[in-house]
This record gives C-alpha cells, sequence and structure tokens, in this order.
C-alpha cells in the first residue's frame, strides 16, 4: 500500500480508499443496484481492505439510508484505531423540513446519529455532502468547529461544491478562527473531467487533499462495457449516474483497452492509475461488491503507466479548455522574462 497526506493535515492514508456505498440497501433503490451487500459480505470486503494495508474508509448517512454507517461499524469494531474514517451529512434522513441541509440543528443531530450507527466516538473526517444555499457558511463552519472542540470530530471536508464555495467557505474559516476545510471531495474520470477546469487548480493552490469518487464513472469505464453492450446490460440503462458522454466514453474505453492489452491488466487498472498518477490527488475511492473485484482495482496502485500511455488517455478525454482557462493559458510565458 501506498500512503500519502490528506491535505495539510499531517495525517497520512492510503492511495486507495474504501468507499462504503456498496454496504446495505438490499431493498432500497438505487442502492440495490449499486451494492445492496449483507453484513457477511461487507465484512469480507473491509477486513480484505483492511488486511491490504488500506487505512481510509469513506461513507456517508445517507447511503442506503444509514445502513451502509451501520453494517461498516460492525465490520470495523476491532480495528477501529487503524482506520481514518470519514463520512458525510446533508442529504434528507427522515421526514420534516430540518431533517436535511446543513443548519446547525441537522448537523448536530446527524452527527450523533452517525456516531451511532458507527460504533464510534470520533469521526476522523466529517464532510458536508453538497451545498447548502439556506444555510450560511459562518452557521455551517462554526457548528463544525464546535463539534472539532468538542473531538466528536478530528478533520472537516466538504464534497460536491464548486471552486467558489470552497474559497467563500475558507475564507470564513480564516477570518473567524473555525476549523478549515481539509479536503474535497470529487467525481473525477476520464469520462468526467470537469473538475481540472476550476476545482483543481484551487484544490493546488490551497493545499487541500483532494478524494475522487466514483473514478470509473460508476463502472462503466471497468472494461465490462463497450459499444456493443446491450440494452438492460448494464445497472446505468437503471440508474445513470454520473451522467456521461457515451460516444466519448466508449473512445476512451477503445484506449483504456489498449493500453490495458499492452500491460496485460485490467482495463479498470489503467483507469485508476491515470488517476493516481495525477499529483492532485490524495486518494482515489474505490467500492467494490466482491473480493476478487477490490483486489484488482488495488493492483492499480503497482500499474506505472508510460508518458505515451498517459498522453494517449489524456487526448481520448480531453473536453478542451473552458474560458477564462484558455485565455490565461499563455500568462506564465508573457509574465516570464526571456533568457
Amino acid at each position: 500500500m501506498k500512503y500519502t497526506l490528506l491535505g495539510n493535515t499531517g495525517v497520512f492514508v492510503s492511495r486507495i480508499c474504501l468507499g462504503g456505498m456498496t454496504f446495505g440497501g438490499r431493498d432500497l433503490p438505487p442502492y440495490n443496484e449499486v451494492g445492496g451487500l449483507d453484513r457477511k459480505q461487507t465484512q469480507c470486503i473491509v477486513d480484505a481492505a483492511l488486511d491490504a494495508g488500506v487505512n481510509f474508509i469513506d461513507t456517508a448517512d445517507v447511503y442506503a439510508g444509514g445502513e451502509s454507517e451501520s453494517l461498516l461499524g460492525e465490520a470495523i469494531r476491532s480495528r477501529r484505531d487503524e482506520i481514518v474514517l470519514a463520512t458525510k451529512f446533508h442529504a434528507p434522513m427522515g421526514a420534516g423540513p430540518n431533517r436535511s441541509g446543513q443548519s446547525r440543528l441537522h448537523m448536530m443531530r446527524s452527527l450523533e446519529d452517525s456516531l451511532k450507527r458507527l460504533r464510534t466516538d470520533r469521526i476522523d473526517l466529517y464532510q458536508i455532502h453538497n451545498f447548502d444555499p439556506l444555510t450560511p457558511f459562518d452557521e455551517v463552519l462554526r457548528a463544525l468547529d464546535d463539534a472539532v472542540r468538542q473531538g466528536k470530530v478530528r478533520y472537516i471536508g466538504c464534497s460536491n461544491l464548486a471552486a467558489w464555495q470552497v474559497m467563500k467557505a475558507l475564507g470564513v474559516s480564516e477570518r473567524r478562527n473555525l476549523a478549515p476545510f481539509a479536503s474535497v471531495q470529487a467525481y473525477y474520470s476520464l469520462a468526467g473531467r470537469d473538475l481540472e477546469h476550476e476545482l483543481l487548480p484551487m484544490i493546488e493552490d490551497q493545499r487541500l487533499g483532494l478524494m475522487v469518487w466514483s473514478p470509473l464513472a460508476a463502472g462503466f469505464l471497468s472494461g465490462k462495457y463497450d459499444r456493443n453492450s446491450r440494452e438492460g446490460e448494464s445497472r446505468r440503462d437503471k440508474f445513470e449516474f454520473p451522467p456521461v458522454d457515451r460516444e466519448k466514453a466508449f473512445d476512451i474505453i477503445d484506449v483504456l483497452k489498449r493500453i490495458a492489452g499492452q500491460h496485460g491488466v485490467s482495463a479498470a487498472q489503467v483507469a485508476l492509475a491515470w488517476l493516481l498518477a495525477k499529483p492532485v490527488v490524495t486518494s482515489v475511492i474505490i467500492g467494490a461488491k466482491r473480493v476478487d473485484q477490490l483486489r484488482d482495482n488495488l493492483a492499480a496502485l503497482d500499474l506505472q503507466l508510460s508518458p505515451q500511455d498517459i498522453e494517449a488517455l489524456d487526448r481520448v478525454s480531453d473536453s478542451g479548455a473552458h474560458y477564462p482557462n484558455w485565455i490565461q493559458a499563455g500568462a506564465f510565458a508573457v509574465r516570464t522574462p526571456a533568457g
């Protein structure tokens, strides 16, 4: 296993993070399509990951309606101190207008509920799961800072925010002397490179950790699918998330399979290795339904792509520069003295 620092925290986390979205939800759409693992299956996946050196696990209160946290809490009970445990809150977790969002009222209740389900007295990385346009960052961050000061949370992070929203939150934290976001969790894959336009430069500039979710575009880049796949064979036919441009993705899959064949590995390993080669990426979150699938994904850590491999993948997946990126592209050259 390989480890790296989570932003500026001084905490080392594994480059592969085990995601908990496949745990539980057998009778709850869409989690029955995503995983639906029972207690025994969850235990097998968690044990295999920890035995391989994974020390980073991420889930969310909303996954499988709370069952993911409950199953994970049981699975890690005897090995809690080996783990940097992360979870998230924001989504509705019950009836009523105050059972969602990031108000102090909802956050404090969500935190206590997650602690109970996870069978732990602290959460190492507590993350907001989305942007709440109704609750000011001052309230969100003050409540999170209180949880840090109480010792119930070690670090805080955010997920699915725009770059300006993260920067605004960091400014509030600095001005109010509150615990700042240590990390960003965002969607990033060969089939979805949107974060490169604004989020990625901001993450690099602010030295935040970057946790990547859905690195295989929900299995679309695993190698199982191509232009010849029939309708109904993929769970994406029932649950199109995250969205992808299928024709462009098929071009990417063609290159993935070619490079995979040259290295004698799976297409999934190539897609993951491309992400792991990015210096800004802290950890890649993988969700597994089977131990063999987990082990195949973990093997991506040992795959060294050549510069030619990376260039081919960059080229086929490139979506072009967005404004103002393209007009600023030559700014460094203009500002650098010749000679």
